[in-house]
């Protein structure tokens, strides 16, 4: 078995959930390095837009923000922002949206706003950006995040953005039509929501990683599906793709990715 990293083994993971006719609404980091290792393998077709405007980008690096100017250099064309968000993203036009966050519920709810009381917080995240409005108008959404106690929470000091609500039903509800979160993908195994309750199971876990160790960083009672896989290592390819996009973008940046 050739050497992966748990990160590396989320973000492949996290690529091979994305098909060649999916059009993706991108986040900066882990979301980034997913879909374009997913266009630079097996869905080469695979349409990236990211918040800023830029429309079917297919950067030589990965963006270190929305406003990098390789997402504009590498652009089939770029629009508005306000154009981005009422005809491209609340018009229906996005299939999959990726997101992450400081914090997460079993309903798969996210918080990026504060940690602690709203008003005397412990820490001030950066807040929500365009994600609210991502988690409600894409078709579904993915989310990747590492997995830790300390971001796998019972219960939210904030929400966000809307995964299924606090109890899974407030979403349908609410008359919400897209799916929401449909897969979520950290570094220790990939969740989908239960059919009914729409809580978070297990259904695929990495190599190296057990149920304990799963229990060990989530911060609620780890539900499992019927059925639950091994998810497959990381073939040479990928990691060689993912290496290599890597490298050039810390070396574009100096150093700093």
């Amino acid at each position: 078995m050739t050497d992966f990293t748990p990160t590396e083994m989320m973000t492949i993971a996290a690529a091979r959930a994305l098909k060649n006719d999916d059009v993706c609404f991108v986040g900066i980091g882990a979301p980034s390095a997913a879909c374009n290792l997913a266009r630079l393998t097996h869905a080469p077709q695979i349409t990236l837009i990211y918040e800023s405007g830029t429309l079917q980008t297919r950067p030589n690096v990965l963006p270190l923000s929305i406003g990098d100017g390789e997402l504009c250099d590498t652009a089939l064309t770029t629009v508005s922002v306000p154009e981005m968000f009422r005809y491209w993203l609340q018009g229906g036009r996005i299939t999959i949206g990726f997101l992450g966050g400081a914090q997460i519920d079993r309903f798969a709810n996210l918080n990026t706003t504060v940690v602690g009381s709203y008003d005397a917080p412990k820490v001030r995240l950066p807040g929500g950006g365009g994600a609210p409005e991502i988690a409600t108008n894409c078709g579904e959404i993915f989310i990747t995040m590492a997995q830790s106690p300390r971001s796998f929470v019972a219960g939210l000091p904030f929400v966000t953005s809307m995964g299924h609500g606090r109890t899974g039903r407030e979403r349908r509800d609410m008359g919400i039509k897209t799916k929401g979160p449909t897969r979520l993908i950290t570094d220790l195994c990939v969740f989908e929501p239960d059919p009914e309750t729409k809580e978070m199971s297990v259904v695929s876990i990495h190599p190296g990683v057990t149920r304990e160790k799963i229990q060990e960083n989530t911060g609620w009672p780890v539900r499992y599906a019927a059925e639950v896989v091994a998810t497959p290592a990381p073939t040479a390819q990928e990691l060689e793709v993912l290496r290599d996009i890597q490298a050039r973008t810390k070396k574009a940046h100096g150093g700093s990715q």
